[in-house]
């Protein structure tokens, strides 16, 4: 008799200890896979400090395989599942799509930014759900700061110098207090800076900051924060976010470049799509974590709606505390379900909170008692070490380093601006020219980002050609070479090309959604059903060079066919020397000439 086949959708707190409960219970009498994205586990809490520069990326994410030896892993994103044929349909990370029958099915999907249908936001904004966009945030505030003092313009300097955080929840609290003593190391020991200084605010409409946590907390976080020059302005929001800044509820206009959107989330769109009851976005379940009806369906984090049994008539909320709790009933009633141990409800204790506000400051209330300074410093950082499944020794060393040495203010310009959109489905993967489309993501109009560079961009598509960032404008000094010319761009739909055009991002959906076809209700596909088009100047077929078009690099002057001399009138020119056969693409050490630009501002890259 064959084992039975559980597939967990998923590596976050819920479905990581899933899948370790499960590995220990069953003990190889069930065939335990898990699909995910990305080969480790994020530990978020810590994601602030990846920004602020005390953590490496590596520190916060936990091998999948290295921790969990008894279990698949699968790489992908699941975008249809077949309730009644108990199979999983997927996309892997390079398009190939696959299926994985199951007899238990658990889904710990997670959760996405969530999105408000405020004009400019989607397109302005940057969320804080996963490393890409931690990264990303951390090369942009470095490069702002620098461009500030580089700049002549006094208003200029002050806009780069202001950065904008929406949401004064546990995310957005943290990043506003760890990014103000980022920028003020940055400025405070640089000649060239001295009397610059970086501006922080954040903004909710809520009347407190942190209005979960207990009252004298909040005053608290809102006290240091404060005590590091933060604007912390409650009960007021965006209104509309534009190229050159944001326009608040008050009516005031505030000129920036930054836009970190940390207003909270929602759970993953996938649930949508099974037609199953639902609550606020997320799958009803019972205390077991078991969907009425369907005994082979277990649901577990933000993507559930877990009853609390401490509050009737209340859903437990989506925090990470309780997905971790979740995943170890949610293992427990699977095996259960399976012949090994019993079933259980899913009850909870209130253990506290912690927040790190950086340095030696934080706000804490372990089991109830509300604690501040250095002593709550000393509990969170002492109850994330406990907390983390991994990595406890790298991450103490950081820290120890962090408070002895200064911390490396560079920008490595990895991630760019176009690969992390706030809309998107899967905010751990950033997006990168090629690749296919991501489902979840809708990509409106390109305009440019308030941080000023990828000018003409699209989220989750390739940079606009002859802009910041993109590739160097056509007939420019130092401009692209032909296509499929020696050393040009390969030819679209060929290998190591550009993606094809029917490969469209499509357009940012109205009212704010993410334009997802997992949120109608329908299965997402991350490759469509079009066949790629055939490559322009080109035979169309893959492994075959493709021949050349007749377009020269310099001013793209038309050459005479190869088979014999040019028939026009009059005297021929010289076409220039030809580029050796054969010869290598241009090295990223060669820098590009000139950018022409149509908006009229200084050219500006990412790196």
């Amino acid at each position: 008799m064959s084992r039975p086949r559980i597939v967990i959708v998923g590596a976050g707190f819920a479905g990581y200890r899933t899948a370790r409960t499960l590995s220990r219970l069953t003990r190889h009498q069930a065939d335990i896979t898990l699909l995910n994205p990305t080969d480790y586990f994020l530990y978020l809490p810590l994601l602030p400090q990846v920004a602020a520069g005390i953590l490496e990326p590596r520190r916060v994410s936990v091998s999948l395989s290295g921790t969990l030896p008894h279990v698949r892993l699968v790489l992908g994103e699941a975008d249809g599942i077949d309730l009644d044929g108990h199979t999983v349909h997927y996309t892997g990370p390079e398009g190939e799509e696959g299926t994985l029958p199951f007899d238990r099915l658990v889904l710990a999907a997670g959760s996405v930014n969530k999105l408000l249908p405020i004009p400019g936001v989607a397109e302005h904004a940057h969320g804080f759900r996963g490393l890409p966009e931690a990264l990303y945030l951390r090369d942009h505030v470095t490069r702002q700061v620098e461009l500030a003092a580089a700049a002549d313009d006094r208003a200029e300097c002050a806009a780069r110098c202001t950065f904008v955080v929406v949401g004064a929840g546990y995310t957005g609290t943290e990043v506003a207090a760890h990014g103000a003593m980022y920028t003020d190391a940055q400025v405070r020991k640089h000649p060239m800076r001295t009397g610059m200084r970086p501006r922080w605010m954040l903004l909710d409409v809520a009347p407190r900051v942190m209005p979960e946590m207990d009252e004298r907390l909040s005053r608290t976080a809102e006290r240091v924060l404060r005590q590091r020059g933060v604007d912390v302005r409650m009960g007021t929001s965006v209104k509309e976010a534009t190229h050159d800044g944001v326009v608040l509820t008050d009516g005031s206009t505030v000129d920036t470049r930054t836009l970190v959107w940390c207003v909270g989330v929602r759970p993953d769109p996938l649930v949508e799509s099974l037609g199953l009851p639902m609550e606020r976005g997320r799958l009803l379940v019972d205390p077991h974590l078991q969907v009425p009806g369907r005994p082979e369906l277990f649901a577990c984090g933000d993507v559930a709606a877990v009853p609390d049994l401490n509050q009737p008539g209340q859903y437990t909320p989506m925090t990470a505390q309780h997905a971790w709790r979740h995943g170890k009933v949610c293992a427990q009633n699977v095996a259960a379900s399976l012949g090994i141990g019993e079933r259980r409800a899913y009850r909870h204790r209130d253990m506290g909170f912690v927040v790190d506000l950086g340095g030696a400051k934080a706000a804490a209330n372990p089991l109830g008692l509300p604690m501040s300074g250095p002593a709550a410093g000393a509990v969170t950082r002492g109850y994330h070490l406990a907390a983390m499944p991994g990595n406890r020794v790298r991450v103490a060393a950081d820290w120890l380093l962090d408070a002895v040495l200064p911390r490396q203010a560079v920008q490595l310009g990895l991630v760019r601006s176009w690969s992390v959109p706030l809309e998107s489905s899967s905010p751990e993967v950033a997006r990168v020219p090629g690749s296919p489309k991501r489902p979840g993501e809708a990509t409106g109009p390109a305009g440019q980002r308030p941080d000023g560079e990828d000018a003409g961009t699209q989220p989750g598509g390739e940079p606009a050609k002859g802009q910041p960032g993109g590739e160097p404008a056509k007939n420019q000094p130092g401009g692209e070479p032909a296509k499929e010319q020696p050393g040009g761009e390969p030819a679209k739909n060929q290998p190591g090309g550009e993606p094809a055009g029917s490969r469209s991002h499509g357009g940012r959906a109205k009212g704010g959604q993410s334009g997802s076809p997992r949120a109608s209700g329908k299965p997402r596909r991350a490759v469509e059903a079009a066949g790629p088009r055939p490559a322009r100047g080109g035979s169309g077929k893959p492994g075959r060079a493709p021949r050349a078009s007749g377009a020269g690099s310099a001013g793209k002057r038309p050459t005479a066919p190869s088979g014999g001399p040019s028939r026009s009138a009059g005297p021929p020119t010289d076409p220039g020397p030809e580029p050796p056969a054969n010869q290598p693409p241009p090295g990223p050490d060669i820098a590009p000439g000139p950018v022409k630009r149509t908006d009229g501002r200084a050219a500006e890259g990412d790196s």
